[in-house]
């Protein structure tokens, strides 16, 4: 499905509608495969021992597919999660953003599935993956 919101478009929703977490997340690109997000890990998104937490990680995944799902249908702001399955597989690397590389395995009519890869920033082993299904609302 071809892109309908760009990274210029996704920023100023994002902004508009989600204004608490707009500044912890940079839309990289915004292509028919892939929506890449950076997340500026800070203070706060770290436990105890100094790695990134996993709700950090569910968020970047979370908002990585959302995006994704936007660019392809537009501004749906009320598109919800209805699953999500997460698999930490190493601990990410301190001091450095996150990357979240998302693609869209089925876009239906009312569900949308993706899959999201996060890295380490110049790391290119993931550090989780999360696979999350999206209910999107009929339109009016």
């Amino acid at each position: 499905m071809p892109i309908v919101m760009d990274v210029d478009a996704l920023t100023e929703f994002l902004r508009r509608e989600f204004p608490q977490v707009s500044d912890d997340f940079v839309i990289e690109e915004v292509t028919e495969e892939l929506t890449t997000v950076r997340l500026a890990v800070g203070e706060r998104h770290l436990r105890p021992g100094g790695t990134v937490s996993g709700p950090t990680m569910f968020a970047l995944a979370d908002v990585g597919i959302y995006l994704a799902i936007l660019a392809r249908l537009g501004p749906v702001a009320l598109a919800v999660t209805t699953n999500c399955s997460i698999d930490f597989l190493r601990k990410p690397a301190s001091g450095r953003d996150l990357i979240s590389k998302t693609r869209i395995l089925k876009l239906g009519r009312v569900l949308v599935v993706g899959d999201v890869l996060i890295y380490s920033e110049g790391d290119d082993r993931p550090v989780a993956r999360a696979s999350l299904t999206y209910s999107i609302p009929p339109r009016a």
